[in-house]
Order: C-alpha cells, then sequence, then structure tokens
C-alpha cells in the first residue's frame, strides 16, 4: 500500500510539494461525460449533483458519494480519477457539490465550511433513500474528508446506514493546517490560489446578499486565517477563526466512529503537518490509519513526472470492495 519508490520529484521541488502540483497540472487524461442533476436542500437552497455515467447502473448497484475538497468539484483530479475508477466497476459514483461550487449561486446566504456536517447528513440520508436496496459509501477529500469524518462521529450509531467510508488528505487539526497555509511556499501558491477562488465568490455574495458580510475586509484578507475571520465564521455563527477552526474540525470525533473508515495521510503532505495527524489512540477501532510517508496533498502520484494518480482510488475501492 505504501507509494514510496513509486515517483521520482523533480530535485527542484521537495517531494510533497511536488506529488501535489504534479497531480494538479497533470490532466491531459480525458473527461468524464458527467450527468447533472440539481439536489433542493431542507432549508430552501440546492446543490448541483454530477454522476459518472451517462445511463444509471442498476438499482442495486453500490453507490459512492463524494465530498471533495476547499474550492473543488467534480472536475478537480481527484474527483475525476475516483469516479472514473468507481463507474468501471459497476458502481453508481457522484459527487456532491458544496454550496456554490456547482457553478450556480446559493438562493440562501450561506455557504459551506470544514464542519459543515449538517450537509454531508441531508446528502447521504438522501441517497440513501433514493437507492435503499444499494450499499452506501462515502469518499472524503481534504475539506470535504473533515466534514466527512466530523458527521460520522457526531451521529455514532446514527451513520451505520452508511456501509463504509474513506477520507483522504484530511486537515483533521483545522488550526494546524491554517497555520501551515500562511506560511512561506503553502501561502506563495496555494493560499494565493484559494484566496483568488474565494474572494472572487465573497464578491458574487455581497451583491446578492449586501450587507451581511464586511466585503472590504474580506477583499483585504492575506491568507486562509483572515478570510475564515471575516467571512466563513461570521457567516456560519462561529465567533471568530479559532472558534470555527476548533469546532469544525474532525480530530476530537474519530473516538466515536462506528462506521469502517479508512483515513489515508501523507506524511509529507505540504498542506497537514504530520504532527497533527491523529494517532490510533484517539481513534475507535473501526478507524484504519494508513500514512505512508510519501504522497503530497490528495495525489498520492506514481510513475515518472508528471505520473498517474491510480493509487488512491484503487486503495478506496478496494477498501469497500473487500467489506471494510
Amino acid at each position: 500500500m505504501l507509494i514510496e519508490g513509486f515517483y521520482r520529484a523533480p530535485a527542484w521541488l521537495p517531494g510533497g510539494h511536488a506529488q501535489t502540483i504534479a497531480a494538479a497540472v497533470r490532466w491531459p487524461q480525458a473527461a468524464i461525460g458527467y450527468r447533472r442533476e440539481t439536489w433542493d436542500s431542507p432549508d430552501a437552497d440546492r446543490i448541483e449533483v454530477d454522476f459518472a455515467q451517462p445511463e444509471p447502473p442498476a438499482p442495486d448497484a453500490p453507490v459512492l458519494v463524494l465530498f471533495h475538497g476547499l474550492e473543488g468539484s467534480s472536475r478537480s483530479h481527484y474527483a475525476r480519477s475516483l469516479m472514473r475508477e468507481a463507474a468501471q466497476r459497476g458502481w453508481r459514483a457522484l459527487v456532491a457539490h458544496f454550496r456554490g461550487c456547482g457553478g450556480r449561486p446559493n438562493r440562501r446566504p450561506r455557504a459551506y465550511h470544514s464542519g459543515d456536517s449538517q450537509e454531508a447528513e441531508w446528502i447521504l440520508h438522501t441517497a440513501s433513500a433514493r437507492w435503499p436496496a444499494a450499499r452506501l459509501h462515502a469518499v472524503g477529500i481534504s475539506l470535504g474528508g473533515n466534514v466527512l469524518a466530523k458527521w460520522l462521529g457526531e451521529r455514532g450509531e446514527d451513520a451505520r446506514f452508511l456501509q463504509a467510508a474513506a477520507v483522504v488528505s484530511v486537515p483533521f487539526d483545522l488550526a494546524a493546517a491554517g497555520a501551515s497555509l500562511g506560511q512561506g511556499f503553502n501561502r506563495a501558491v496555494y493560499g494565493r490560489h484559494f484566496l483568488r477562488s474565494m474572494r472572487r465568490k465573497a464578491l458574487g455574495f455581497d451583491r446578492a446578499f449586501p450587507g451581511l458580510i464586511d466585503i472590504g475586509r474580506v477583499m483585504a484578507s492575506r491568507d486562509l486565517r483572515e478570510f475564515d475571520d471575516s467571512f466563513t465564521a461570521p457567516l456560519h455563527g462561529f465567533r471568530g477563526v479559532m472558534h470555527y477552526w476548533q469546532t469544525a474540525s474532525a480530530k476530537p470525533w474519530l473516538g466515536s466512529v462506528t462506521v469502517p473508515l479508512l483515513a489515508l495521510s501523507a506524511r509529507n503532505d505540504p498542506l497537514v503537518p504530520a504532527a497533527s495527524l491523529p494517532t490510533p489512540d484517539l481513534t475507535s477501532r473501526h478507524v484504519l490509519l494508513e500514512q505512508p510517508p510519501q504522497g503530497g496533498h490528495a495525489s498520492f502520484v506514481r510513475g515518472p513526472w508528471p505520473g498517474e494518480l491510480g493509487f488512491v482510488p484503487q486503495r478506496v475501492l478496494e477498501f469497500f470492495e473487500r467489506g471494510a
């Protein structure tokens, strides 16, 4: 299961960064012909859900729901690789977009955040009710993995309508990940990328719902900490960024998980410090921690530069198909 030795990073870039960047740029891969649906949420909003198959599989085909990462979508490299693998195995595979990430603005004055387990709740219950004869599985990447892991811990036994779950490259300790993202190379490259997208959405949000946020402060934010303190936290009822990060972190909930859960994290992830990763003493017996030394963030690239991304989908589907 280890990927060490499968990938040789360019000498000028540390391995964790090299794998992360290679995954993001490697797509001359064929696009997936998604089939899109719009699901109405319980609070009169909507999300976009993209299905990997043009034609629906059998009603009892296993179902895989994917929760994407920060500013991700069904077009993200990890989403396409997971959706393709699941579809090839005959699964019903779908990406549930968080609010505002599916290409259309919200109807309601809210966005999404790392601890939004209420969002995962209604999406998973909707999937379960729609395909009651199917075994339901979920996977979360980065932010989406934190949402999913937190929901599993919060719900405990009530989450057991889910067959199994997997989370990849999760910032289980949001304060540690936020501090890492605000420093050096991370801030200059990843932080700038995220901020550009999030501030653009914040402008649209302010036009739709004027006066709810201090848009001047949001646009002046220089890193994720300042953005979360000026936009994410006040919009979703948190007292500030530290209250948000501490309240939304999934790490304290891992001891309450009752559904088989694979937690895959590379120890050279440039965005998630290895020291912040969970240890077995913090988890229930249902949680399988896999923390290989290499893999970067949401990438686990193998082969010559820029590599291929088969490791994560193959490992996740193997975990699910072997009965977790």
